[in-house]
């Protein structure tokens, strides 16, 4: 962007996010900051994004008509996809058209939109080391892979899943059609297929945020965020903390890996480098295992990750404050602040308009904060939101910030 309208004029620049949640709701505000006029796209009205943007639209992203006459109708600027749930070749079709520019690029969001396209990237076409996998369409495809190589343990996922839905570890003969069942229900497409990995006996796992953004010289420069450690389970994330110490050699690795399928996410239609600049800016949330010095890929998303909500206290520009500059073409600083934890808040009922007891106690544990997503509806494993903890001590600030969500009670109105 060389300059800047003013939101609900002719002049605006207008950015369109598919997908408004909690995630979505922070990009929001970031770009309402640097005077953006925001439109806010969920499946369901009332979307944390939604009740903070300008504008507010309400259909199913993944129906390719919808998706079509909508973008046509707002003419975004920039189309940001926050979910995996788009019919991301309708986002190409529009961007081959000229009619919109997705961001990092549609390439890149149809790739990463389901586990296939973008572990055959990292694996077979970048040759990035992983954990050896195969993909299966029915229960004795996945019992045949297991015993054809996979092996016991092993993780099994929905190709297209979010926030670790239909996640589940494989420990034996007696778990494969339970597991199975268990990612048919979570997937977010219901197409039948999973991918079945190898179990790698790991030191821990991190997300490495790293940012595509347009340096002084006009050419795109790649930064890093300091790595962030997460506690998972059954694949999602309950906290995380940043920085999470590593060996130079196993963090100079992490980050070619990064740079590796990053460089190539931001490439233009057709893997083609040669729209320069303009391509592929952006935050990206790399997920990477780690066993001493040995690193191997795991998952990407082009857009801010959940364990990254922990940089809203640790981070002089949070990851929602890095996506919303890179993609605007500004200047970005991902230099840490303070160490710091975050622990996740869960709805814990299943209700809607739920009310919550224990804030103003959650706040006087020292050095935290609270953010509440506004959430229409609880699940009882539903993030409602997010305690965070900032200390000169990171196992500090991760035991505060886990008192801090453990008095926040949610409960029916």
């Amino acid at each position: 962007m060389k300059t800047f309208g003013t939101p609900l004029s002719s002049h605006a620049t207008r950015v369109m996010l598919l997908g408004s949640g909690e995630l979505g709701k922070e990009v929001l505000i970031a770009l309402q900051r640097l005077g953006v006029e925001t439109i806010a796209v969920d499946r369901y009205e009332n979307a944390p994004g939604q009740q903070v943007a300008h504008h507010a639209r309400t259909i199913s992203m993944s129906d390719p008509l919808q998706l079509k006459a909508l973008i046509e109708s707002e003419r975004p600027h920039l189309v940001v996809p926050e979910i995996e749930a788009i019919a991301t070749p309708m986002l190409q079709e529009l961007e081959a058209a000229g009619v919109v520019r997705v961001i990092p690029t549609a390439r890149a969001a149809r790739l990463t939109m389901d586990r296939e396209g973008i572990r055959r990237l990292a694996a077979e076409t970048l040759g990035l080391p992983t954990s050896p996998y195969q993909f299966c369409d029915s229960l004795d495809e996945l019992q045949a892979a297991i015993d054809g190589g996979i092996g016991y343990p092993c993780i099994v996922k929905p190709v297209m899943s979010s926030s670790g839905k239909g996640q589940s570890k494989i420990d034996g003969p007696a778990d494969v059609a339970k597991a199975w069942d268990y990612a048919m229900a979570g997937g977010r497409v219901s197409h039948g297929r999973v991918i079945v990995e190898g179990f790698i006996d790991f030191d821990y796992e991190i997300t490495l945020l790293t940012v595509r953004a347009v340096g002084a010289d006009g050419q795109v420069e790649t930064h890093f965020c300091a790595p962030i450690g997460h506690v998972q389970v059954s694949g999602d994330y309950v906290e995380s903390w940043q920085p999470h110490p590593m060996h130079p050699a196993a963090l100079e690795l992490a980050r070619h890996i990064a740079k590796t399928v990053t460089d190539n996410l931001g490439q233009g239609l057709d893997g083609d480098a040669s729209n320069g600049a303009t391509a592929g800016l952006g935050l990206f949330g790399v997920e990477l295992f780690v066993k001493g010095d040995q690193v191997w890929f795991s998952e990407v998303s082009p857009r801010p990750h959940d364990t990254g909500m922990v940089t809203m206290t640790t981070q002089w520009q949070n990851e929602f404050e890095l996506h919303a500059r890179a993609i605007l073409g500004l200047p970005v600083n991902t230099a840490l602040k303070s160490p710091g934890a975050s622990a996740v808040i869960y709805g814990g009922v299943e209700a809607k308009g739920i009310v919550f007891d224990g804030v103003a106690e959650a706040l006087r544990v020292p050095n935290t904060d609270i953010r509440l997503f506004g959430k229409p509806e609880s699940f009882v494993k539903r993030r409602m939101g997010v305690a965070l903890a900032f200390d000169a001590d990171v196992q500090v600030a991760r035991v505060n910030a886990k008192l801090a969500a453990s008095l926040v009670k949610p409960r029916a109105a």
